[in-house]
């Protein structure tokens, strides 16, 4: 039986998408399954900087039905997000937002191959998720899993956590974003871990990095986002 809640869509007047659409030969919309405050919220931001249609499809986060032979059939994991794109299948967020950039960004939100930022872009990007989100992740799982929790294992996923933080802060010490003047995918998925880090460690945040997470945080689509974010709930 379905559990999937009713399609939430968003869409751009239909004659900018069409126009886009034949340029690219792609006339599918995106389907991004997520739950309320999961990574789809990068994969959601980038569509919305690219000015680019989408379906959000809001999934039940309950354990019972991530571990259902329904949603294991689009995640072998029982993880949020999924992304649909035509034939096309595939989870992992960062994965997601990179084939989004490849295949629909027309060379937006990240620096060509041959440029020398284009190193610092994947460093960034691959920080994200690999270094600064996974203390994160543990504290949100060990909570989960521990009752009480063991302090000596939140403040050492603490103590990691504001370890990326200094180094974000740092990097941005001379700098509007992570890689110079212009805003790329690797800011949008810093900041989306930003988020994390102000619930799960401290909301005050380092000079710098507070200057960053502001500025993002101010842009029409993060606001956009953040509303495509909070409607995606099943009632």
């Amino acid at each position: 039986m379905r559990i999937f809640c009713e399609i939430i869509t968003k869409v751009l007047p239909f004659a900018t998408w069409l126009s886009a659409a034949a340029t690219r030969g792609v006339f599918a919309m995106l389907k991004i399954y997520h739950a309320p405050v999961t990574r789809a919220f990068r994969v959601i931001w980038v569509c919305e900087e690219l000015g680019l249609p989408y379906e959000v499809i809001p999934v039940d986060f309950s354990a019972a039905y991530r571990a259902s032979p329904e949603w294991r059939a689009l995640n072998p994991v029982g993880k949020v997000p999924v992304m649909i794109d035509g034939d096309m299948t595939m989870f992992e967020s960062c994965a997601m937002m990179q084939y989004v950039l490849d295949r629909y960004g027309d060379g937006k939100l990240q620096p060509g191959l041959a440029s020398p930022d284009y190193p610092l872009y994947l460093q960034w990007c691959w920080f994200a998720e690999a270094t600064f989100s996974r203390p994160l992740g543990e504290m949100t799982n060990h909570r989960r899993e521990f009752n009480p929790p063991l302090d000596e294992v939140i403040a050492e996923m603490q103590r990691r956590a504001r370890l990326s933080m200094q180094a974000l802060d740092q990097a941005l010490s001379d700098r509007p974003y992570l890689l110079g003047n212009e805003m790329s995918a690797a800011d949008i998925s810093n900041c989306y871990v930003m988020r994390g880090y102000r619930r799960s460690v401290s909301d005050e945040l380092p000079t710098h990095a507070q200057a960053f997470f502001d500025r993002m945080t101010a842009l029409p689509s993060y606001q956009r986002t953040v509303a495509a974010d909070r409607a995606a709930v099943i009632s």
